[in-house]
């Protein structure tokens, strides 16, 4: 059964195009839209989204994204990629536990320690959506620690978070910071981190998928 991709591009589902490009598999990929951005998301001509009812028998959650492969449905990006790493293998996955546990680590810390924040900024920021200069800024400084420890693992990781490598812990924290990207001076203020950054959106397969982002309505 081949792998199915379940979520837009202009989701958390960017995790996981960019490591199925990554790692060269085949998938389908099937948007569903987020219920909020719809007006009427139980409308009969309701583009397919995450209160309908095939969706929530997926993911009772109603979040994307959402995988299916080989008789197995599983949500949580983070967990979606770490599994898929782990599955394919190469030089993204784990090559002992030792690196098992450290990629781990780094999924949990960016969800925990960034992710808040740096949504923050991408909301606030003066081209977001609800512009709050006051909101982003608490934002930046609360991010200030979790920036200067990433700063100095890389430093010492060779520029990589794990194996002196780009892995699936470089892709997902990545594009959990992503978010904060609105905030020059703040990857300014940490060298490593925004080099660091530049050279994973380098990389041809997250092009490619933010080149398809791009085509979705905003």
């Amino acid at each position: 059964m081949a792998l199915t991709i379940y979520g837009v591009l202009r989701s958390r589902a960017t995790r996981t195009v960019w490591l199925a490009r990554e790692l060269g598999l085949a998938f389908e990929h099937v948007p569903v839209i987020q219920s909020y951005r719809l007006p009427d998301p139980a409308a009969a001509d309701a583009p397919f989204n995450t209160a309908s009812p095939d969706f929530l028998a997926l993911n009772p959650n109603g979040r994307v994204p959402v995988i299916a492969d080989d008789g197995l449905v599983l949500y949580e990006s983070l967990a979606i990629n770490l599994y898929l790493a782990r599955k394919h293998g190469g030089e993204l996955a784990p090559r002992d536990a030792v690196e098992d546990a450290l990629m781990s680590q780094w999924a949990f810390w960016a969800a925990t320690e960034v992710e808040p924040f740096s949504l923050q900024i991408q909301t606030h920021r003066p081209a977001g959506p609800k512009h709050d200069a006051a909101k982003a800024a608490a934002a930046a400084a609360t991010l200030a620690r979790p920036f200067a420890a990433l700063d100095t693992a890389l430093q010492a990781g060779g520029g990589w978070l794990v194996g002196g490598r780009f892995t699936v812990a470089d892709l997902n924290a990545a594009e959990i910071l992503r978010y904060a990207q609105g905030d020059a001076a703040l990857f300014q203020a940490y060298p490593a981190v925004g080099a660091w950054i530049a050279a994973c959106q380098s990389r041809p397969a997250f092009q490619a998928m933010m080149a398809e982002r791009e085509k979705e309505p905003a």
